[in-house]
């Protein structure tokens, strides 16, 4: 049992890290220089901000961190 659980907490922990690598930054770069913001053709009320790439990148990154948070804790218990 204990096999299995850090066989998955391994699997979830390298996702995580993939999953965070892949995401854009939210740094402006060069154009904070001018005074635009990083977001200046993007509305806060636009209608598909739940269908992005950005906003399906940060429902799984927060899933993956639940369940490696889950896996951490599993394993703690049954080391004890």
């Amino acid at each position: 049992m204990s096999t299995l659980f850090t066989v998955l907490h391994i699997l979830v922990a390298v996702l995580l890290i993939v999953l965070v690598l892949l995401q854009e930054g939210k740094d402006p770069g060069m154009k904070g220089i001018a005074g635009s913001t990083p977001d200046a053709g993007d509305s806060f009320f636009s209608r598909n901000t739940g269908r992005t790439k950005a906003s399906m990148f940060a429902k799984l990154t927060a899933t993956l961190a639940i369940l490696f948070l889950i896996t951490t804790m599993v394993l703690v218990f049954l080391q004890a």
